[in-house]
């Protein structure tokens, strides 16, 4: 028995290994909503307290700090995988007119529907006004 799954999973990476190209992402676009969570450097281009742009943050990145509210990657850049994406969904605050009809990301740390919601961050996005907008 352990010869036969042995077997199959030779045949199964042989198989993945001699597929051309990659697939296509599974949909055509990724747009991402969300507070701290989500958020993917977002709130680097404005005047919050709400700011992630240096040590430790993103201390698993290459290059350092992304805006990340997190040492790495979150859980929309791991979704933007899944989906097959070549790369991260770029945020709402830095995309490229030709980058926004593939998705972008407007999660923003302190970001929320209510309006005491992040105040004392000097500015904060409303997640109803990108939805309304």
């Amino acid at each position: 028995m352990p010869t036969l799954t042995l077997f199959v999973f030779l045949v199964l990476t042989a198989t993945l290994l001699l597929t051309n190209g990659d697939p296509p992402p599974q949909v055509p676009c990724y747009f991402i909503f969300g507070d701290s969570l989500m958020d993917n450097g977002n709130n680097n281009h404005h005047r919050t307290q709400a700011k992630v742009n240096f040590p430790p943050y993103g201390i698993d990145f290459p290059d350092g700090p992304t805006g990340r509210f997190s040492n790495g990657r979150n859980i929309a850049d791991v979704i933007a995988q899944l989906l097959g994406f070549k790369s991260f969904i770029p945020p709402f605050a830095t995309a490229k007119v030709e980058e926004i009809v593939n998705g972008v990301n407007y999660a923003s740390g302190g970001a929320g529907i209510r309006d005491e919601t992040g105040q004392h961050m000097v500015r904060h996005f409303f997640i109803m006004s990108f939805i309304l907008s």
